[in-house]
């Protein structure tokens, strides 16, 4: 099993303060993918501890957690004692991972941004 480092920046979010979108602002994840690129349930469920996520931004420190998943519903935990920092994703599983695809992450707020793959590398 080979686990990948996405990383994603932030789109161009109309109708928010992000229009025109942030290269400085994003998620690193490290997942398992299957050759199609979407995440690899199978390979997660053994290694769930390895899968991990860091949100950037230039006015905060980085934030580390990490990918979890509760019955079909993928998120991004930075506090396993509590749920209320949780950042669900939108339909993760169904997500394709691909440079210049598009996922949606809901932020701390629960309003949903758009993010962009720019990069993905076999996770050392």
């Amino acid at each position: 099993m080979t686990l990948s480092r996405i990383t994603m920046r932030l789109a161009r979010n109309p109708g928010t303060e992000f229009a025109g979108g942030d290269d400085h602002r994003g998620y690193a994840l490290t997942a398992p993918l299957t050759a199609e690129g979407h995440l690899d349930e199978a390979a997660y469920g053994k290694s769930r501890d390895h899968c991990t996520v860091r949100r950037f931004a230039p006015d905060e420190a980085a934030v580390e957690g990490r990918l979890a998943r509760k019955g079909k519903n993928w998120f991004f935990d930075y506090d396993a004692a509590a749920s209320d920092d949780d950042e669900p994703v939108y339909r993760l599983g169904m997500h394709r991972f691909a440079v210049g695809e598009y996922v949606t992450v809901s932020d701390e707020d629960g309003r949903p941004l758009t993010y962009k793959v720019v990069e993905i590398q076999p996770a050392g």
